[in-house]
């Protein structure tokens, strides 16, 4: 799922560009407080929801020791196969990590799907679901009595720097975007996380939040300028009189990305959600 671009589908060259920054940005505390829970002596099943690419696996599984099991899910037959023909190496011990993927519309998963789970992932996934989906979702984790680690939700803040006049208007016109009705219902968008923490935590879990922000200086000006095309997009779509004014402003922020001298921040949220 991508950052700026709704319930579209996600494409491999835009996973693949976001990839180093999203690993930059989640939360290592989160990981350390997640594997006290995670069982030892034998192989870890971990279930990635919603996986794309695969980048969650890539991230975390050497960060984690033991051997371990990932099943990778996603409605994407595309992404599924980038996934598996690019798979996690090893444990951070050097023990075996083993992958599968499973074709699934995650938001339709049923408890016994993830029956045997030792953790549940999620990354970039849950400001592009509805309320209902969100509760779904977390009542089918939480079924499996495992962590569950649910990385990279937007919150809405971004900051742009230098500053522009226009930011707000932009900002505040994507963010409706973000939680506009669709066929399934209103996306949860900038709320998704703290719909989230109510979710799991009616549950019975305990949750545990940290923030994730994409930092995207001169290093990142190819990622920050595909950002800011879709950032921009988005708001356009949804208040089409920004047009008159947003060709200018993108023609200013792009020139400034392309002489590495736009610096972006855009804010997520990671969260755990473990057994009490």
């Amino acid at each position: 799922m991508s950052t700026t671009m709704g319930r579209a589908r996600a494409l491999p060259q835009w996973l693949e560009l976001r990839e180093p920054a999203d690993a930059e940005a989640r939360s290592l505390e989160l990981v350390e407080e997640l594997e006290p829970h995670l069982p030892t002596g034998r192989r870890v099943v971990v279930h990635d929801l919603g996986c794309g690419t695969g980048s969650m696996g890539r991230w975390l599984a050497g960060r984690l020791s033991g051997p371990q099991h990932w099943v990778l899910r996603d409605q994407d037959a595309a992404l599924l196969a980038v996934a598996a023909s690019n798979p996690p190496a090893r444990a951070s011990d050097g023990s075996p990590v083993t992958v599968e993927v499973r074709r699934a519309d995650i938001t339709r998963l049923e408890p016994e799907e993830v029956m045997g789970a030792d953790l549940i992932t999620a990354s970039a996934l849950l400001d592009v679901m509805t309320a209902d989906e969100l509760d779904r979702f977390a009542s089918t984790a939480a079924s499996a009595g495992c962590p569950v680690l649910v990385t990279l939700t937007v919150t809405g803040h971004v900051k742009l720097s230098p500053s522009h006049p226009f930011d707000r208007r932009v900002a505040d016109a994507f963010n409706t975007h973000q939680r506009r009705s669709t066929d399934a219902g209103r996306l949860l968008g900038p709320g998704a996380a703290d719909a989230a923490v109510a979710a799991f935590t009616r549950r019975g879990l305990e949750v545990l939040a940290r923030s994730s922000p994409w930092l995207l200086g001169p290093e990142r000006s190819a990622l920050a300028a595909e950002w800011f095309t879709g950032w921009l997009g988005a708001a356009c779509e949804q208040q089409p009189e920004l047009g008159a004014e947003a060709d200018a402003y993108a023609q200013q922020r792009l020139a400034e990305a392309a002489a590495c001298r736009l610096a972006v921040t855009v804010d997520h949220q990671d969260l755990l959600a473990r057994p009490r």
